[in-house]
């Protein structure tokens, strides 16, 4: 049994390593960032289908009524995307990342307006942690800097995760996770082909590697492999263990593309992360209380 727990344990921070691999991988990669994540929406089509008619997986839609939902919270995640990888290459891994995980208090904040729960008053608290720890992160706040550009639109990257999470959540009892993420992409796939027109496509011949690992690394196993996580953690636990994906990926830049963390860097991260952590031990004792 415990051999059991500490196998899912490692599993979950497998696939915590996997999906921070998006930080390095976004900022590496030379081509328009629109373009990218078309190549990865497509690409994790291909590789999300095989999986699911693998598994078995249910691909049909419920209720018709579904679709609007699905739309919006794809845009939402086509926006996250794209807004995180552009604070990616404006400012540097860990900038990119600690701005997006913003996002678990963003989330906290803005659930009441979309859920029935009671606002807690303890979020403001948190959140303005979280905005102390931007400030440290930029403490400089100039508009025409890069890295305050940067820091901005990870923010702005959080926001949109944040509402597609939430827009998406009630579909979750009824539809498997890995359904979910294929629609997703595949709704992306296609509200992103007009960018092969518009943009330069040529870079794909040099990059196609590093795109296949987005896919397929980043985006189609290690996002399954925390959806198939949710069945033995709960939801706070997964949390908790995911505020490694910053650290992970300041790792990951630092060894492949030689970028260190300064010192605001690392104390504004530890605040954002701190403040997570508190949220995510919050809403487990809530949960077990």
């Amino acid at each position: 049994m415990r051999n059991q727990h500490l196998r899912q344990v490692l599993e979950l921070n497998l696939a915590t390593l996997f999906i921070s691999t998006s930080g390095a991988l976004g900022k590496f990669i030379d081509m328009p960032t629109p373009v990218i994540i078309w190549w990865r929406c497509f690409l994790a089509v291909i590789f999300l289908f095989i999986f699911c008619k693998y598994k078995k997986a249910n691909l049909k839609l419920h209720s018709k009524k579904d679709v609007t939902t699905f739309i919006l919270s794809s845009l939402f995640l086509g926006a996250h995307w794209i807004t995180y990888f552009y604070s990616l290459k404006l400012s540097n891994v860990a900038i990119g990342m600690l701005s997006l995980f913003t996002f678990p208090i963003i989330t906290a904040l803005l659930e009441p307006l979309f859920v029935k729960v009671k606002f807690d008053p303890m979020h403001i608290v948190l959140g303005l942690l979280v905005l102390l720890g931007i400030y440290i992160l930029a403490p400089e706040f100039d508009f025409g800097s890069n890295e305050v550009r940067g820091i901005l639109l990870g923010v702005v990257s959080a926001t949109c995760y944040s509402l597609r999470t939430l827009i998406l959540k009630r579909h979750v009892t009824n539809y498997n996770g890995t359904v979910l993420m294929f629609y997703q992409v595949f709704i992306l796939s296609i509200v992103l082909i007009p960018t092969l027109y518009f943009m330069d496509t040529s870079g794909i011949k040099s990059q196609f590697p590093y795109v296949i690992l987005l896919a397929l690394l980043t985006t189609a196993i290690g996002h399954t492999m925390f959806i198939a996580s949710l069945k033995y953690f709960k939801v706070s636990t997964a949390s908790i263990i995911a505020s490694m994906q910053p650290i992970y990926g300041i790792i990951i830049a630092y060894f492949f593309l030689n970028e260190i963390p300064n010192t605001n860097t690392f104390f504004g991260g530890l605040l954002i992360i701190a403040t997570v952590i508190i949220e995510s031990l919050r809403t487990k004792k809530k949960t077990t209380s």
